[in-house]
């Protein structure tokens, strides 16, 4: 592993460990050349994903972009970095559950959409305003609405008094 300061390849591990989903380990490693600290990951190398572009064009699936539209979705907000790695576990762990090799770019796209809801309304919004292109003030306010409607907790129903 190289070091991403001074490109040494002489590193030592300083801690390991096992992520939150289990499915992959966490390394802290410190350069012996520089001294700089930095985080590797290390995870199974399963078979590879093919993502179905909105052109009909594949490419392969990188963690990578759908960890960058989170990130940009999350900037400035109260979510760890833990917290939308969970997120792209879990839909990259939805994808290999199906055990197809290939998938479009919208199903990944509703996944991230799902687990956005869940965890911060303003990342929600943020990325659903890109992944669904939102063109006016008024789909802002529709989205707004679906949130507002989907996170009121559920009536009871009123007590009739008899006389």
């Amino acid at each position: 592993m190289r070091c991403p300061y001074c490109r040494s390849n002489r590193n030592e591990v300083v801690d390991s460990r096992e992520t939150v989903s289990g499915d992959s380990i966490r390394r802290r490693r410190e350069c012996t050349s520089c001294k700089k600290r930095f985080t590797t990951y290390e995870r199974v190398d399963l078979a590879e994903i093919t993502v179905i572009k909105k052109d009909a064009t594949r490419q392969p699936f990188e963690r990578a972009k759908v960890l960058n539209g989170i990130t940009h979705a999350c900037e400035k907000r109260p979510i760890s970095r833990e917290q939308m790695d969970s997120i792209v576990d879990r839909v990259e762990g939805r994808i290999r559950a199906t055990g197809k090799h290939e998938i479009e770019s919208s199903r990944i796209g509703e996944m991230v959409v799902k687990e956005l809801f869940r965890l911060d309304p303003v990342a929600y919004i943020r990325f659903a305003s890109v992944y669904n292109g939102f063109d006016s003030p008024e789909e802002f306010r529709k989205a707004v609405s679906l949130f507002r409607k989907a996170s009121r907790p559920a009536r009871r129903p009123r007590r009739v008094r008899r006389p």
